[in-house]
Order: C-alpha cells, then sequence, then structure tokens
C-alpha cells in the first residue's frame, strides 16, 4: 500500500517546511501538539522551533510557538516584546523628543509605551500615569518625580489594569481631577476613520486619558496601517501626532493631513 503524504517519513528541511507552514496556518500552538501532529518526538520539535525561532519564521514561546507574520488580535505580552522591537525602539526616541522636563504625561497599556519609558532615562522631573503594569519596574527611577498606575481589574496577558483613568482623594472620598500635558497612547490599528483596539476596556481607557490631555501623540508601527481592529478609541481628528517607524503612503497621509495629525518618523 502506498504511503499517503502525511504518513511519509520526511527529510528534517522538509518537516521544518511543513512545520513553518503548520504554524502560519494556526496560528499559536504547542511543543506536545506539534510532537502529536508530526510523529516525532517532542525533543525534536524543540530543536526545529529553535532553528526557526533564529530565522525569523516563528517565535519561540513559553511551552510553544506562534507565526510571526499572523495576525493574531491578543497576543500575550512576552510574545508581542519580540515583534516589531527595532520599529518599537525608534518609535520610543522620537516620542521621547515630544516629553519636556518637568512634563505630567499618561502612558498606556503595550510593549511600545514600554519602550518609551526605558528612552526616558535622561529625562528629570517627571509625573507620569500608566495602567501598565511593567513600566514602574523598567522606568529609571531618576525619570520621574512622582509614578501613578491607575487601579481596576488586572488583564495577565496584557500585564496592565483596565478600569477609569481616576484616582481618589480618600478610599472612598471624591475624585481627583487629573490633567496632563500629553497622552502617548501605541494602538493596535489605524485606518481613515481612526485608532482602534482590539479590547473594549483598553479602548475606554485610552479614550479617556485623550479626553484628559492638552495633547496626544499615537504611537504605532506601519504594520498598523490600513487596519481596524474590534473597538473604536477615537478618530484621527483626536490626536496631534503619529510617531511611527515609516511615513505613511499617500491616501493615509492626505487623510492624517486633514485631519491636521503631524507625522513624525525617521524620514519625515
Amino acid at each position: 500500500m502506498e504511503a499517503t503524504p502525511s504518513s511519509k517519513r520526511r527529510l528534517p528541511a522538509g518537516r521544518k517546511a511543513d512545520l513553518a507552514a503548520y504554524v502560519e496556518q494556526v496560528g499559536e500552538v504547542t511543543v506536545g501538539g506539534l510532537a502529536e501532529h508530526f510523529s516525532v518526538s517532542i525533543d525534536t520539535i524543540r530543536r526545529d522551533l529553535d532553528q526557526l525561532d533564529r530565522e525569523g519564521v516563528v517565535i519561540r514561546t513559553h511551552g510553544g510557538a506562534v507565526s510571526a507574520e499572523g495576525q493574531l488580535k491578543d497576543r500575550a505580552l512576552d510574545v508581542r516584546l519580540r515583534l516589531q522591537t527595532e520599529e518599537k525602539e525608534t518609535i520610543a526616541r522620537l516620542a521621547a523628543g515630544l516629553i519636556d522636563d518637568g512634563a505630567v504625561v499618561m502612558l498606556n497599556a503595550g510593549t511600545t509605551t514600554l519602550a518609551l519609558a526605558r528612552a526616558l532615562r535622561n529625562h528629570r522631573d517627571l509625573t507620569i500615569a500608566t495602567n501598565n503594569l511593567r513600566i514602574p519596574a523598567e522606568i529609571s527611577p531618576s525619570a520621574f518625580r512622582d509614578l501613578y498606575v491607575f487601579g481596576g481589574a488586572v488583564r495577565a496577558i496584557t500585564q496592565a489594569t483596565t478600569g477609569p483613568v481616576t484616582f481618589m482623594m480618600t478610599p472612598g472620598g471624591p475624585e481627583v481631577d487629573i490633567r496632563c500635558d500629553l497622552a502617548l497612547i501605541a494602538v493596535g490599528a489605524i485606518d481613515e476613520a481612526g485608532f482602534s483596539t482590539s479590547n473594549m476596556g483598553d479602548a475606554n481607557m485610552m479614550a479617556e486619558m485623550i479626553q484628559r490631555a492638552d495633547r496626544t501623540a499615537i504611537l504605532a508601527d506601519s504594520s498598523k496601517f490600513g487596519r481596524r481592529l474590534f473597538a473604536q478609541v477615537t478618530t484621527l481628528d483626536r490626536a496631534d501626532y503619529l510617531v511611527t517607524d515609516t511615513p505613511p503612503e499617500s491616501a493615509f497621509a492626505a487623510a492624517l493631513a486633514q485631519a491636521e495629525v503631524e507625522v513624525i518618523s525617521p524620514a519625515a
């Protein structure tokens, strides 16, 4: 009886090509699931995934991998930290240039704003309010005078809080009316209708941060252009700046110009 293609013994190179294609198709996989699917040992799958990770084909995670190309809507933070790293560092450097010493700023959750927090190491006397739980551990202590974290429910996948953009004077007491000089908001997608993200709670917080800011800078790498996710944050005209790694193409650039959004990028 002739073997079917799936039952033939594959050479390692062929198996790895099949493995890469399978991860791209499925999006997120486990080592155990791959070992069963390809009828090889777990150690073999681990070696294959490690090599594919080095080649940039997949992204290794704890116990598995995700596609480097797939557009998963809500990847875990440890995965997103390894995506578009150079672009995020570029955006962080440019965005840091918008922040004066002594300024009051709000930063939302995300790996781009985390990169920005690290880029503020030469700043001084900042007042920072954020829902990003990783920022307190990673920002230079010399950069800020005061650092506040908004309360709310903790989303483990993003390591951030989701709740009202408020602080109480005393437990159960009245809210403090807070404002900031600049809100720096990382978003998941941008199109001509505006800025969006995958989670409604996150969208509400981002919109409220924008409402409490004198100016707003949207942070997004060019892979976010021309996309729209589940929850609308706000329209283009509510932003003062778009900080990105690559200038947008003509139609989108025209929409941003009409909305009076200044594009800040390395080639702008």
